[in-house]
């Protein structure tokens, strides 16, 4: 249940500052930008135009190549892209990771020698792309969204990775540092399983397996966050609850908007008759897209669960309200026989047979409450109370 309350708490903070921030036009815009890609060309821009997207960064972009075969491995953090050249016709597999794309010129470097369209070279630079695979001559090129999850605001952020594969190397382009390969990296280095006796098409599987892998993770996450909410509906119907809700289905249609297109994608490279990829990194192939199908699957149940934590709320929210309104309605009719009687013995008549008599003002209180019980026995009975 430890896990479950650290949600709790960060799904408080985030509904508290969703509500705080719901009617924020700056803050509106961020979100409608997580869902609809932004235009970064100018209209009428040439084809193949490379424009860095997003504000200028000093930083260099970073380079990482690994070469290997069966007996060695050689991995190392290159400075120029013209170093990287030498994996085009090597016989070992090289893998180059390129992190950020703001550098145009390592770009093209890298466009020129490697033969990619102009085309190609564009979409890497401009993230927003949804999943595809296009094949050229000479090469496959992919666009897969990579996820991560934010526990501390409990959003999915998307990344573009873009992956380039020819007869005996992978390209890979990434918008900033940090991914799920490391465990790819790791079998390379202890030459895990059958990564090192493979060629590149069962490193670009290896590549693609990993990001897949981490939507189950992302989903198990995000599911973690719909048993909590489903368990506060029923005990805080308040605005902050709903804000939840509203978040949760948010991301999901944001996950869901990433990933469907990938099913798509990864059956054309399952399907493709390019000799770039062997039939046995087919059989590959084919249990990932069994995956993305699965996770498209999770993502739709999260989702129908997500509208039905809405229907529960609206519910739940009648349900308290006519429990309120039941309660006040009791005690109305508890008290409309006795504000009769005292109404007429309230009456500022003269001539009124009781008035005289001792025992009339207790036998009032008595007749008063003898109504007053059998009414009560009487919702008792009935179930109302």
């Amino acid at each position: 249940m430890s896990a479950l309350s650290s949600i709790a708490n960060n799904l408080s903070n985030v509904t508290r500052e969703a509500i705080g921030g719901a009617m924020h036009p700056v803050r509106a815009a961020r979100l409608m930008g997580r869902l609809v890609g932004r235009a970064v060309h100018k209209p009428g821009a040439p084809p193949g135009t490379l424009v860095v997207a997003g504000p200028p960064r000093e930083e260099k972009v970073r380079l990482r190549l690994m070469e290997f075969d069966a007996e060695n491995l050689r991995e190392t953090e290159v400075d120029s892209a013209e170093a990287t050249f030498s994996i085009r016709d090597n016989p070992p597999v090289g893998w180059l990771n390129l992190d950020g794309l703001h550098d145009p010129e390592a770009m093209k470097a890298i466009r020129d020698h490697f033969g990619l369209h102009l085309l190609v070279m564009e979409d890497v630079m401009t993230p927003g792309h949804r999943a595809k695979m296009e094949e050229y001559d000479g090469y496959l090129f992919m666009v897969v969204p990579m996820l991560s999850f934010h526990e501390e605001s409990l959003t999915v952020q998307v990344e573009q990775l873009s992956l380039v594969l020819g007869k005996n190397w992978v390209l890979t382009f990434q918008e900033r540092v940090g991914d799920v390969f490391e465990p790819v990296r790791e079998r390379l280095r202890t030459a895990y399983g059958r990564i090192r006796n493979r060629g590149a098409d069962y490193l670009a599987y290896a590549l693609l397996d990993a990001v897949v892998d981490r939507y189950f993770v992302i989903l198990e996450q995000l599911g973690d966050v719909a048993e909590e909410l489903d368990l506060r509906i029923l005990h805080d119907t308040t605005s902050e609850t709903l804000q939840g809700v509203s978040h949760l289905k948010r991301e999901l249609l944001l996950m869901r908007k990433a990933i469907w297109p990938l099913r798509e994608a990864v059956s054309s490279l399952v399907r493709t008759e390019s000799s770039l990829v062997n039939e046995t990194t087919q059989v590959f192939l084919r249990d990932v897209h069994d995956h993305t199908i699965q996770i498209i699957d999770t993502v739709e149940t999260l989702r129908d669960l997500a509208a039905s934590m809405t229907d529960l709320y609206l519910s739940t929210l009648g349900q308290k309200t006519n429990d309120v309104m039941k309660v006040l309605t009791i005690m109305a009719s508890i008290f409309i026989p006795l504000t009769f009687i005292a109404g007429i013995y309230g009456m500022n008549f003269e001539h009124m047979p009781e008035l005289r008599i001792p025992w009339a003002y207790p036998a009032l209180w008595g007749v008063m409450i003898l109504v007053a019980g059998a009414m009560v026995v009487y919702f008792r009975k009935k179930r109302w109370l």
